[in-house]
């Protein structure tokens, strides 16, 4: 039997931070929104994300990382009242134009915040940088050529990959089949797989050496690719999917010929509502990631009390925590840029922040890519109490392009 709620580990610490979760709500990162409100208008912040299309299982945890610290926060971000206004990017990319466009044109948004796909980094970034309104986005990022007004709270595409690469090489006794989606994101994320697990001594299973990448989002039935999978002697998989691809190839693979070797993958292979739909088939994956909900400290137990509360004892998947921290930085950002905020002065507060306080811990971010630099975890979903949890086995690298 699947469920999602909060492990055995982890009632211990929600039952404390429930206790103060609501009145201690941003003392963790910041206290910005508890100044008062009186003579600051309200401000418009935009938030674009997955409600429809192949991304739809990862886009409401984006939303509702987001609005838990709205609702923990008075509906306030810097002493402002905040009306939150909601885009739709479906599948990425092109479809999210209009979107950006009528909140920088008709809200008069003063940040972006969101984003699932990497091809709408690539479409929306370039038209907030134009009319000066900072993105912070929540999603896998690509590499951009100017981040001026780009703010990543999540991580580099290739770094997932990057971090599992090592171990791989140094704890699978053979070689390991890599598979990915046929889009720019899932490049980089095998691509920084395989360039940290080869150049750590590992060696690919793939036909040719190469990782192999299926059609996305037409792949709905992955038999086919891991049928070739047992007959290549690989010793280990290492994947990067997400939304339904990831639920699909996790239930392929569990009745599949390859079902006895190991699956490694990114860690939104298992993430949220991909758990949900996997149930039992996930069992025994292990993932990277930036985050877990086991991680002890005061800034995650007042997350994952907060959250847990709302959703019926649910644990957070990162990708909520992702938008939390997304609303945090803003909160912060906004208080600093005065009780007249403009998209400018909010972009250069960010510029200037230090070390954030963080439920994955403490990071900041890269002077010169704007994407954290952070510690991964390594997890492994297994039963915790009664139910199945990404669980925290391992420490993995310090990561920050």
């Amino acid at each position: 039997m699947f469920s999602s709620r909060v492990s055995v580990r982890l009632r211990a610490a929600v039952a404390v931070g429930a206790v103060t979760a609501l009145a201690a709500a941003g003392c963790s990162s910041s206290t910005s929104s508890k100044s008062s409100a009186k003579g600051n208008a309200p401000i418009n912040i935009g938030l674009i994300t997955a409600l429809t299309g192949s991304n739809q299982a990862l886009g409401p945890d984006h939303l509702n990382g987001f609005q838990l610290y709205l609702d923990t926060h008075n509906d306030m971000l810097g002493g402002h009242k905040v009306s939150l206004k909601v885009g739709d990017e479906a599948n990425g990319g092109a479809a999210a134009v209009p979107v950006a466009k009528k909140m920088i044109e008709q809200d008069h948004v003063l940040a972006i915040a969101g984003i699932v796909a990497t091809p709408t980094i690539q479409a929306v970034v370039p038209i907030a940088t134009a009319a000066g309104v900072p993105v912070v986005n929540t999603g896998g990022r690509p590499t951009v050529k100017d981040v001026s007004h780009l703010w990543t709270m999540s991580f580099m595409s290739t770094d997932p990959g990057a971090s599992m690469g090592p171990y791989m090489a140094q704890n699978v006794p053979g070689s390991v089949y890599a598979f990915g989606p046929d889009y720019q994101g899932g490049y980089d994320q095998l691509r920084g797989f395989t360039d940290a697990y080869t150049k750590a001594g590992g060696k690919l299973a793939n036909d040719g050496g190469k990782a192999t990448f299926t059609p996305f989002p037409n792949t709905t039935d992955f038999t086919p690719f891991l049928s070739k999978v047992k007959a290549s002697g690989a010793k280990a998989i290492y994947c990067f999917y997400t939304g339904q691809n990831a639920i699909d190839f996790v239930k392929d693979w569990s009745q599949s010929d390859a079902k006895d070797i190991p699956l490694y993958a990114a860690g939104f292979i298992t993430e949220g509502g991909a758990l949900k739909a996997e149930g039992q088939a996930a069992n025994g994956i292990i993932t990277t990631m930036n985050y877990s909900p086991d991680i002890s400290s005061a800034a995650n137990r007042q997350f994952v009390s907060a959250w847990s509360q709302k959703y019926n004892g649910e644990a957070p998947p990162a990708t909520a925590m992702y938008s939390w921290d997304a609303a945090s930085v803003l909160d912060q950002a906004i208080a600093k840029a005065g009780p007249n905020p403009t998209p400018d002065a909010v972009n250069s507060a960010i510029k200037a922040m230090g070390q954030i306080d963080s439920p994955r811990g403490t990071w900041q971010l890269s002077a010169d890519t704007h994407v954290p630099v952070q510690k991964w975890y390594l997890r492994k979903v297994e039963m915790d109490g009664t139910a199945l949890a990404n669980v925290k086995i391992g420490d993995l690298a310090t990561i920050g392009s």
